[in-house]
């Protein structure tokens, strides 16, 4: 069974950009759900296993789309939380580097963040990731679609999409909720390690294993 994992900071640590109300309805009620019901499906079909990234990408390839959605949102979930930081983080030299060539600095990345959020349609989420020739690409994903069916992109940041993870802060407003979101929350040292990671350097994040 897999398990539902703890925030990294308290509820109220991310205010005012994301309330401790919606975080107590977002991680305790949404993400509890897409938990539940991936290990109840996967307790029905007699599998167990330890790996949540396997899950999901068994699932995208046997197209299993119940066991797909739930255990991809179940990852993009504790990626998500994992990829914001209450406090002040800055990326380190050599994201810094990659984030000039591929956006022209930070302020080009966050417009080229916040672009593409505004313009999806409907719900999913939108990527810092960087390829593996070492540039870096912001792309989004619907739904519960994330990037562990692609094995040339890294994920870095991640930010949600979906309206329970803003409207009841910013309403409708999703351009200022993504500016917000990227001036106060990004969790740079995450993404250094996920960025010298997918260099080579160490092992990208991983969903926490399943228990016995």
């Amino acid at each position: 069974m897999f398990g539902l994992p703890d925030l990294p900071y308290a509820y109220d640590a991310l205010q005012p950009v994301i309330s401790d109300r919606t975080m107590h309805f977002h991680h305790d009620k949404h993400h509890a759900t897409y938990v539940k019901t991936m290990n109840d499906l996967l307790e029905a079909s007699g599998d167990k296993p330890t790996n949540l990234e396997d899950v999901v990408r068994e699932a995208a390839r046997a197209d299993n789309r119940k066991l797909f959605n739930n255990s991809a949102q179940a990852w993009n979930h504790a990626f998500f939380w994992e990829a914001m930081a209450p406090a002040g983080t800055k990326p380190d030299s050599g994201l810094t580097a990659a984030i000039q060539k591929s956006f022209e600095g930070e302020a080009g990345l966050k417009n080229a963040l916040v672009t593409e959020g505004v313009g999806h349609f409907g719900s999913g989420w939108v990527w810092l990731t960087a390829e593996r020739g070492g540039g870096l690409k912001v792309v989004s994903t619907h739904d519960g679609q994330n990037l562990l069916t692609q094995s040339d992109l890294t994920p870095l940041l991640v930010c949600d999409l979906w309206e329970h993870a803003y409207y009841l802060d910013h309403q409708n407003n999703r351009k200022g909720f993504l500016e917000a979101w990227f001036d106060s929350l990004p969790n740079w040292e995450f993404a250094n390690h996920q960025y010298a990671a997918a260099q080579g350097d160490g092992h990208a994040w991983r969903y926490p294993e399943a228990s016995a």
